[in-house]
């Protein structure tokens, strides 16, 4: 009798488990459908994606060689300052107070620039974190949702072992005791293999507003980013090698970690719709490309530094 008390008691903490985790689960119904990482209302920008023939802005452009890298002359074409360190190359020539006070009425305006492209490179990288800490609440839901499954297949196997073994006591019959020991066994084995389902439960998840699928397919521009932003994003010469974009190198390695090399499956990949069902490696995937991507975008902050360091100099 002590034995089937202390097999009820273990039984109720199960099933009291099982039930939080259900509470959970229902907690996180809200994050499903809708994504409270987007902004408010769409701001319309009117800027233009700036000229992507890099190789002709920098020959226009070669008295800046020995002031500016060619990274920096390119982000004042896209933020639309070239012309104004021309001015001040040339107001630098002359030392009256007039030309100081253009120079510094220039440095503002190109400053201000800056100010706005940096603000923007804040608000995509946080919008990519915000989904990321998204993508990580859901995979908690999900991951519960598995817990909750398994921890029930291990009730019902518990269960199954405990009824054989003490029916397998009352029956005092040895061919009787030995087919309901054998029985519950089966069946006790049986709800244990279900729980080594290798991909567990899904779940629908909606994101009508998807960066990474603007990001898969590269588009000559995207409603969904600033066009400064995009163009950084998408010009090669900001990438190390050079030979292929920030984005083109990411999604060579989203094809081949997330995606095994098979592009057929990553374009057919909820990852890059407007959301559906998801099952656990595909909301890792998910956060592990988010997460990739905000820190693709901060690295963009170290060419706008170097932008900054330069106009200081010229500056002085």
């Amino acid at each position: 009798m002590k034995k089937l008390f202390y097999l009820l008691a273990a039984l109720s903490l199960l099933v009291s488990c099982v039930s939080k985790k259900n509470q959970a689960i229902q907690q996180n119904i809200l994050t499903l459908k809708d994504s409270y990482c987007k902004a408010p209302f769409k701001y319309n920008y009117n800027n233009k994606l700036p000229s992507y023939n890099s190789d002709s802005i920098l020959t226009a452009n070669k008295e800046l060689n020995g002031m500016f890298t060619d990274q920096s002359i390119l982000i004042l074409n896209a933020l639309g300052n070239l012309n104004d360190v021309h001015k001040i190359i040339e107001l630098k020539k002359d030392s009256s107070l007039t030309s100081q006070v253009k120079i510094l009425q220039l440095k503002t305006k190109i400053n201000s620039r800056i100010t706005i492209a940096l603000t923007e490179l804040d608000a995509v990288a946080a919008e990519f974190d915000c989904e990321g800490e998204r993508v990580a609440q859901i995979g908690s839901y999900v991951d519960n949702l598995n817990a909750s499954r398994n921890n029930k297949l291990i009730l019902y196997s518990i269960i199954a072992g405990a009824a054989s073994s003490i029916a397998g006591g009352i029956v005092k019959s040895d061919g009787w005791d030995n087919a309901i020991g054998i029985g519950g066994g089966i069946i006790g084995a049986g709800f244990g293999l279900a729980t080594l389902n290798p991909k567990g439960k899904k779940v629908e998840f909606i994101h009508q507003r998807n960066l990474l699928r603007d990001i898969w397919k590269e588009k000559l521009e995207s409603p969904n980013f600033p066009p400064f932003i995009w163009y950084m994003y998408t010009e090669k010469k900001f990438s190390n090698k050079e030979e292929f974009s920030i984005i083109g190198n990411m999604k060579q390695r989203w094809l081949h970690y997330q995606f095994d090399d098979v592009k057929e499956a990553a374009d057919k990949s909820v990852i890059f719709s407007d959301g559906g069902f998801y099952r656990a490696d595909d909301l890792n995937n998910r956060a592990a490309m988010l997460n990739q991507m905000q820190s693709a975008t901060r690295t963009i902050n170290q060419n706008i530094n170097y932008l900054l360091l330069d106009l200081d100099k010229l500056i002085l």
